[in-house]
C-alpha cells in the first residue's frame, strides 16, 4: 500500500500530478477511480469558452501555415448606407435578413452543384444594432448535409471602419433544399469536416435537427399543460389595447430581382417584407420605433415565383412588460381574381422600443380578439417561456454551483439538447493524450483551461445497438459498475430521455452516500459514421429534493459513445470533465488506498458480453 501526502498546490498542479501518477502507472486513488469509471461522482463541466484573443495565441502557436478554407465557406462584406437603414440611421432587420439569407444560399449552392431553396431559419437573437457607415461581414459554411437537405451556419458581424471594432450581431443556422430540374430533389454528398470547430458543429447539426422536427409538439405539450386563463383575467385590463388596432395587411408583387435564377422568390426577401409589415404592427401598439430583437424559428411551407402576390399579414399577438410578440403571415397567389391563396410561411418577432438611454421602455398591455386572437395570446405566453427557459439553460455558467438545471415541461427539449450536444462536443476535442494502456482498455486525458478531460475506450465483441440498448439503462448499471447502489426511474420524459434518481456508494471520509437526479438522452446514428450517443447530466425535480440521508451530487457533461467497428464488434468509449472543485477534494482524501482504473471497464466488457444473446434484454429498448 502507498501513502500519498499533498500539499496544498493550485488546480493546475493538481491536474498536472494527476496526469504524471495516471502515466507513469502509478496506483489511483479509489476516490479518483470512482470519480473516473462512475462519472457521478462530482460536479463535472464543459470546458470554459477561450476569449478571443486566447484563440488567436492558440492558433499561431499550433500552426505556422494557414488551415486549409472550408469549400462551401462564402464571406460576404456590406457597407451599411443610408438607403439600408431606419430613421435612426440604423441598419434596418429586413436588410439583414436578406443578406443572410443570400450568403447561406451560396453557400449551400457551393456544395450541392445545383439551385437551392431556403427551407427553414433557426431563432435569430440580435445583440446589438449597425449604424450607417460600418461594415456587415456574414461568413457561412455548409455544417452537414443530409439526404437532400443541408444545415448552413451563418456568423454575423459588424466592424466600425473608424475605430477598428468587431462586435458580433447573431449567429443563425438556416436548412436549404437542393433542387434539380423541375423541382426534382437532389441526394446531397456528404460534408467532410476537417477541423476541431468543423467537426462539432457537423456532430451538432444533427441534434439541431431533430430540435426543429420536435419544435411545434413542444409548444404544443406546453399549452396543454398550461392554465387556461389569459394574463388579462390575471391582471388590470382596463387600459389594454385591442389587438384588431395593431392589424396590418400588405401585398407585395414579386418581380425578377426579388427571384432567383429559377423564379423562385429569395426566403431572404420574404423575410425583408415580413419584417416591414411586423415593424408596422409594433408601432400601431407603441406609438413609437420598435427594435427587432428577435425572430422565432420558422419554415417554409412552399415557394411563390416571379408573378405571383404576397398578401402579408400581422398583427400584435402579446405584449409583455418590456416586448412584445408579432405575429405575421405570408400567401401567395396568381392572379388578381384568383380565389385559393398558398400559405408561404409565418413567423413570430419579438420587439422592444428603446428610450434615449437605450433601455426597453415599459409597453402597454393588448386585449386578444375572441377566439383565434385569444389563441394567439396564449401561444405567446408559451412561446416567451420557452424562450426564457432556453436562455437560461444555455447562459448557465459552467463553474458555477448548482449545475442542475430545473427541468421543466418548457425547457425538455433544450435541456436534451444542452445534454448531447455538450457530449459530442467533449468528444469532437483534438489532442487527447494516451495516459495508460492496459489489455483492451485504454484511457486518455485531456487538460484543457480548468478543467481535466477523461476517455476511457475499449472494443468489445458486441453489435452497437446491442451494446447502446444495455448501457442506455441505468437501473442495470449496478450489474456491472460496483460505484452504483442504485437508479430508479422516476420519469419517462419520451423513448429517448428518462429521468433517473441514482444513488451512489459513500465517498471517503462521507458519512452518507451521494444521490443525484440525471437526466439520461439517447441518440442513435443519424447516418452512417455517426455514434450511438447516452449522455447524463444533472437536473433538479420538484418531486425529488435534496434529502439529509444523502449527499446531493451534480454531473454536467458525460457519457458513451458507441461506434461499430463491424456487425460483431463495437468501440465503446466513456466521456468525463472534472472540475477543480471536485479534484481538490479528491486530492488531499488520498489515504494511500488504491484500485485498478481499468477494473470496472473490464466489468462492463464482461456485462456486455453476457448479456448480448438475453432475448428479454434485447426486446428492451429503453
Amino acid at each position: 500500500m502507498v501513502s500519498l501526502v499533498w500539499a496544498p498546490a493550485s488546480p493546475t498542479d493538481i491536474f498536472r500530478c494527476l496526469l504524471k501518477m495516471v502515466k507513469g502507472n502509478v496506483i489511483v486513488p479509489e476516490d479518483i477511480l470512482s470519480f473516473c469509471c462512475n462519472g457521478l461522482q462530482g460536479s463535472t463541466s464543459a470546458p470554459r469558452a477561450r476569449e478571443p484573443g486566447e484563440q488567436e495565441e492558440a492558433r499561431g502557436a499550433m500552426a505556422s501555415a494557414p488551415a486549409a478554407r472550408n469549400p462551401t465557406e462564402v464571406q460576404m462584406s456590406q457597407l451599411v448606407q443610408p438607403c439600408h437603414t431606419n430613421h435612426r440611421g440604423e441598419l434596418s432587420a429586413g436588410q439583414l435578413l436578406k443578406w443572410i439569407d443570400t450568403a447561406a444560399c451560396l453557400s449551400a449552392e457551393r456544395h450541392a452543384g445545383c439551385p437551392c431553396v431556403t427551407a427553414s431559419m433557426d431563432d435569430i437573437y440580435f445583440e446589438h444594432t449597425i449604424s450607417v457607415g460600418q461594415v456587415v461581414n456574414i461568413k457561412a459554411k455548409v455544417n452537414r448535409a443530409f439526404n437532400s437537405s443541408m444545415e448552413v451556419g451563418i456568423q454575423v458581424s459588424y466592424e466600425d471602419l473608424c475605430s477598428g471594432k468587431h462586435c458580433s450581431i447573431c449567429k443563425a443556422y438556416a436548412t436549404f433544399v437542393a433542387q434539380g430540374p423541375m423541382g426534382s430533389k437532389v441526394r446531397l454528398e456528404p460534408v467532410i469536416p476537417q477541423t476541431e470547430e468543423e467537426k462539432i458543429e457537423y456532430s451538432i447539426a444533427a441534434e439541431r435537427r431533430r430540435m426543429r422536427l420536435v419544435h411545434k409538439d413542444t409548444l404544443k405539450d406546453l399549452l396543454t399543460s398550461s392554465p387556461q386563463e389569459t394574463e388579462l383575467e390575471t391582471r388590470d385590463g382596463s387600459g389594454a389595447v385591442p389587438a384588431e388596432r395593431t392589424r396590418v395587411e400588405s401585398v407585395e408583387l414579386v418581380l425578377p430581382p426579388h427571384a432567383n435564377h429559377q423564379g423562385n422568390t429569395f426566403g431572404g426577401q420574404i423575410m425583408a417584407w415580413m419584417e416591414n409589415v411586423a415593424t408596422i404592427a409594433a408601432s400601431r401598439l407603441c406609438h413609437g420605433y420598435p427594435t427587432l430583437r428577435a425572430i422565432e424559428m420558422f419554415h417554409f411551407r412552399g415557394p411563390s415565383q416571379v408573378g405571383d402576390r404576397l398578401v402579408l399579414k400581422a398583427i400584435v399577438n402579446n405584449a409583455f412588460k418590456n416586448s412584445m410578440e408579432v405575429g405575421v403571415s405570408a400567401e401567395a397567389y396568381g392572379q388578381e381574381m384568383s380565389v385559393s391563396r398558398r400559405h408561404i410561411n409565418s413567423a413570430f418577432m419579438t420587439f422592444v422600443v428603446l428610450d434615449q438611454q437605450g433601455q426597453p421602455r415599459t409597453l402597454p398591455m393588448v386585449a386578444p380578439e375572441p377566439g383565434d386572437g385569444e389563441r394567439r395570446y396564449r401561444e405567446a405566453s408559451a412561446r416567451k417561456k420557452i424562450r426564457l427557459d432556453r436562455k437560461y439553460v444555455v447562459s448557465c455558467k459552467q463553474t458555477e454551483v448548482p449545475l442542475s438545471v430545473p427541468w421543466d415541461q418548457s425547457n425538455k427539449v433544450y435541456l436534451s439538447y444542452n445534454n448531447v450536444s455538450a457530449l459530442k462536443m467533449l468528444v469532437a476535442k483534438a489532442n487527447w493524450a494516451l495516459a495508460r494502456e492496459k489489455e483492451k482498455v485504454r484511457m486518455y486525458t485531456l487538460e484543457e483551461d480548468k478543467f481535466l478531460s477523461i476517455r476511457i475506450e475499449m472494443s468489445v465483441c458486441i453489435p452497437a445497438s446491442r451494446a447502446f440498448s444495455l448501457l442506455s439503462n441505468l437501473r442495470r448499471r449496478h450489474e456491472w459498475d460496483s460505484h452504483y447502489v442504485s437508479a430508479e426511474l422516476v420519469q419517462k420524459v419520451d423513448d429517448d430521455d428518462m429521468i433517473y434518481h441514482v444513488v451512489s456508494q459513500k465517498l471517503r471520509n462521507e458519512n452518507k452516500p451521494q444521490d443525484f437526479v440525471i437526466l439520461a438522452s439517447r441518440r442513435k446514428p443519424c447516418s452512417k459514421g455517426d455514434p450511438y450517443v447516452v449522455a447524463f447530466r444533472s437536473v433538479t425535480l420538484p418531486t425529488h429534493p435534496a434529502r439529509p440521508e444523502f449527499t446531493r451530487g451534480e454531473t454536467l457533461c458525460s457519457g458513451f459513445c458507441i461506434w461499430p467497428e463491424s456487425q460483431e464488434m463495437s468501440k465503446v468509449a466513456y466521456y468525463n470533465q472534472a472540475m477543480p472543485g471536485y479534484l481538490t477534494y479528491v486530492t488531499t482524501n488520498v489515504a494511500g488506498l488504491s484500485s485498478d482504473i481499468c477494473s470496472t471497464f473490464e466489468a462492463c466488457e464482461k456485462f456486455l458480453l453476457k448479456n448480448k444473446e438475453d432475448l428479454i434484454s434485447r426486446l428492451q429498448d429503453f
